[in-house]
């Protein structure tokens, strides 16, 4: 609408015949029905509030953000959707209220759990004797989201170079100790006491064999903080996780934990790097066994669905305190005074690679469920039956 368009319109109103009214009516419905079309075609949501901070217009992608339908919320006061807003002193131009809300970001969970930025513009601000305020969103929660992989990238990044300094300054002197290892056991064998030989290479032999398991742990940290592409290849998760109970079995054992399985039949194989999901599985299960006191029960079944072959691992355990659940994650973030605060990390990695997905239920002194999913190979798309085409007689 051109400027003035409307002021002019309203000063001729007393000279116009009926004909040219009707065409200026005519003009305005137009423009008005282009700015409709305009606002509906917008990404970010729009509202329009009257005096009262009741909701007078609200555009399609508003209603998609906040769950609602225009006809339903026409009337209804903003504060129904976006609560802890004193929207009175807003729309009163309150300078420290409506300063709060210039750029604002907020977490919804309806009807999708989604982060937005929005601002406030009461129209007092632009002209004085309008009423009323509009309120716009965006949603943000994709950049959030791009921020964080960048930060997490980053870290993980720092973490790994971190460790291969400490690896690379560990090595050097297991090599050392491992050559001087070597030849002390030459020096033992020229002794003429075979009481003294035995026992001094008996003492050797363990030496060597702990320098040996140092030097497994250093590649295996290495190569868990930065693993290589999954080498994917048909297998039975069940073989895997039976493999990884058969290894702890002394710790569930002294820890008289009871361990119940329930692997169905039917469950097909999934495509994983074997060692990459063994280590994912051990990390879990070593979690699960720590938070439990002696004789707990640990429980780990197998269920699926059209796209996922799940495992799902649970305890009896204390629980995970919800304002701690968010920072599992975090490289070094660890509750036990034995743990790196490494594990969930290197889960989450691994799970990542694979596409797959990890679920955490928690409650506090009933226990946590940890769900993997891994995505199946035979994946299926549910179609909707395409309705019966009517067959009309001429």
């Amino acid at each position: 609408m051109k400027p003035g368009f409307f002021d002019k319109l309203v000063n001729r109103l007393d000279h116009l015949d009926s004909g040219s009214l009707q065409a200026y009516f005519l003009r305005l419905a137009k423009e008005k029905g282009l700015m409709e079309t305009i606002f509906q075609a917008l990404e970010e949501g729009l509202i329009v509030l009257d005096a009262e901070a009741q909701i007078s217009y609200a555009n399609r992608a508003a209603e998609q953000m906040l769950g609602f339908t225009l006809e339903n919320a026409l009337g209804v006061s903003i504060q129904h959707y976006l609560k802890d807003i004193h929207w009175d002193l807003v729309l009163d131009l309150d300078e420290y209220e409506w300063s709060q809300l210039v750029r604002r970001e907020i977490e919804v969970t309806y009807p999708q759990h989604r982060f937005m930025e929005f601002y406030v513009v009461p129209l007092a601000a632009v002209d004085e004797k309008e009423e009323g305020a509009v309120v716009i969103f965006r949603d943000v929660t994709r950049e959030r989201e791009s921020t964080a992989e960048s930060i997490e990238s980053e870290r993980l990044h720092a973490l790994s170079l971190l460790a291969a300094g400490v690896a690379h300054e560990i090595g050097n002197p297991l090599n050392s100790i491992n050559i001087h290892l070597q030849l002390l056991d030459r020096e033992i064998g020229d002794l003429m006491d075979d009481k003294a030989k035995k026992e001094l290479k008996e003492l050797v032999d363990i030496s060597r064999k702990e320098v040996e398991r140092l030097d497994a742990i250093i590649r295996q940290f290495l190569k868990a903080l930065r693993p290589s592409l999954p080498e994917r290849k048909p297998v039975k998760l069940a073989c895997l996780i039976d493999e990884m109970l058969e290894v702890m079995k002394h710790e569930i054992n002294d820890r008289q934990m009871l361990v119940e399985t329930d692997f169905p039949e039917d469950i097909p194989p999934v495509a994983v790097d074997e060692t990459q999901v063994k280590q994912a599985f051990f990390n879990v299960i070593k979690n699960a066994l720590q938070a439990m006191a002696d004789g707990g029960i640990l429980r780990i079944n197998m269920v699926q669905s059209d796209r996922f072959v799940s495992m799902v691992i649970e305890d009896n355990g204390p629980g995970i305190d919800p304002e701690k659940l968010g920072a599992i994650y975090e490289p070094f973030h660890t509750t036990k005074p034995e743990g790196t605060g490494l594990g969930m990390m290197i889960v989450q990695r691994i799970m990542r690679d694979h596409g797959g997905e990890i679920e955490i239920n928690t409650e506090l002194e009933r226990g946590t469920r940890l769900t993997l999913r891994f995505p199946r190979q035979d994946a299926r798309i549910n179609l909707l039956n395409a309705p019966e085409k009517e067959v009309t007689h001429e």
